[in-house]
């Protein structure tokens, strides 16, 4: 059968289907179950990757204004799931079927409830038009040999689960029809919730400044999986700009949810790994890695992952199931996988397993290399791999990081806690470096501002402004 009658037979089978907020017919080659499905998987290995925020009133919270605003959608029918999870970048993404996260990063950095509520509809919005569905059926046509299946293919996963896997769709970059009308919708379902939507221009204002401030980090931030924020900021005035009056106060909702996020963590959560420089250091496991200088590089829930500037080789590091032996015999012996020269050895005095390998995924050949070490009975996997032809390229470098696996012994380093956000009502007018005086914040200066919505440390906040500030534990 050639790749035209392919083409034809999918769309007699599936075809189109009518978008449930334009009314408008739209090519649809993933249905709804299916839809479902892909986000349940994208959702799961989201929460894997991430871990969740652990407060169970947090999660309500949002959940419950999730909920109410979801309900009221074109798609009230979807299982509608809300969560925090446990990152310090501030984003919030929608898997497909009507999984949508937020990240902590994102939290403390609004200031009400109504604000929070333009970021729950805007990613609703993303769901309710089916803008991920529409890609993804645009993606299979494009690639109709590929298909839906390889976008969450397990021999991928085993090789960069955040690069390769099915997360890449929490990040899907829209098109920009795609993002105005989601922020319309968001819009719509905030005002028609009874919210004071002039609140959205400021979420789109301290996200964009916040960009300025980003990390480096492959886990995107908002203006990254979000673009145009100043254009949006002109259409949401635009709007606001024909707003009627309301016939009682919209919505607000500052001491509600500046309660809720009163003592969160903020930034990385140092007791479960924390970057400094170019080095990792796990408290509560007790070790240390070294990464290449200048690589991207993101603490996960379940791996630390570092990519090359050049966006072609990946190190990555997990613990993994099994004592050390039974670990490297399980990933040398996998299917298509070609194992060089593996060996025992001694890594700053701990127990290892090394090899070179190259193996054939679905899309490409990589090569890299990989080390297996023993720690207080926990097996430590170090992975480095790129495109096969690369592999010569990386190799010293690959080595380099895994032998600088080591206990962490650096008192300070194992000690080291989470900074918290606390909430402090002014006594009285004044500028935010006077605050900062009065109420010392472990964050610089500028990124206080940001937390604030405030652009400098010259902008005054009046008496009885519940400011935000940072603290070190048990100050």
């Amino acid at each position: 059968m050639n790749r035209l009658a392919i083409v034809i037979l999918a769309l007699s089978l599936v075809g189109c289907a009518v978008n449930p907020v334009t009314g408008d017919r739209e090519l649809a080659l993933v249905s709804e179950g299916q839809e479902i499905q892909i986000g349940r998987e994208v959702a799961s290995s989201a929460e894997q990757q991430f871990g969740l925020v652990k407060n169970d009133e947090l999660q309500a919270y949002v959940q419950r204004l999730g909920d109410q605003l979801a309900m009221a959608s074109e798609r009230p029918e979807l299982p509608w799931t809300f969560r925090v999870v446990d990152e310090p970048t501030p984003n919030a993404f929608a898997a497909p079927g009507g999984f949508i996260y937020f990240t902590r990063g994102l939290l403390a950095m609004l200031r009400n409830e109504a604000e929070l509520v333009s970021v729950l509809g805007h990613e609703i919005g993303h769901v309710t038009a089916r803008h991920s569905v529409t890609m993804m059926s645009r993606a299979q046509l494009a690639q109709l040999g590929i298909g839906i299946g390889s976008i969450l293919s397990p021999t991928v996963a085993q090789f960069g689960d955040l690069a390769a896997g099915g997360l890449q769709l929490l990040f899907l970059k829209y098109g920009r029809d795609a993002e105005r009308q989601a922020d319309d919708l968001g819009y719509r379902y905030a005002l028609e919730r009874g919210y004071d939507v002039r609140e959205m221009v400021n979420v789109f204002a301290a996200l964009q400044q916040s960009a300025e401030l980003a990390g480096q980090t492959p886990v995107p931030n908002w203006q990254a999986s979000h673009p145009y924020p100043a254009e949006r900021i002109q259409r949401i005035n635009r709007q606001l700009a024909s707003l009627p009056p309301a016939s009682s106060p919209r919505r607000i909702g500052e001491d509600d949810y500046l309660q809720r996020i009163d003592g969160l963590d903020y930034g990385e959560n140092p007791r479960e790994g924390f970057f400094d420089d170019n080095r990792f250091l796990h408290p509560d496991l007790a070790f240390r890695l070294d990464f290449p200088p200048g690589w991207r590089t993101q603490n996960l829930s379940r791996a630390v992952i570092a990519g090359s500037p050049q966006e072609d080789a990946i190190i990555q590091m997990t613990v993994v199931p099994g004592s050390l032996k039974e670990a490297a015999n399980k990933f040398f012996s996998q299917q298509g996988l070609t194992a060089g020269r593996v060996g025992s050895q001694k890594v700053n005095g701990l127990p290892a397993i090394a090899g070179a390998f190259e193996i054939q995924t679905e899309q490409t050949k990589l090569g890299g290399a990989v080390t297996f070490v023993e720690l207080d009975g926990r097996t430590y996997r170090i992975l480095g791999y790129t495109p096969a032809q690369q592999r010569s390229k990386y190799e010293k470098t690959f080595r380099a990081s895994m032998n600088s696996f080591a206990r962490l012994t650096n008192a300070r380093a194992l000690d080291k806690q989470p900074l918290r956000l606390s909430i402090v009502r002014l006594p009285r007018k004044m500028t935010l470096e006077a605050f900062n005086q009065a109420y010392p914040s472990a964050i610089p200066l500028a990124e206080l501002a940001l937390i604030n919505q405030l652009q400098g440390p010259g902008d005054t906040m009046p008496a009885n402004f519940r400011a935000k500030r940072v603290t070190e534990p048990g100050s």
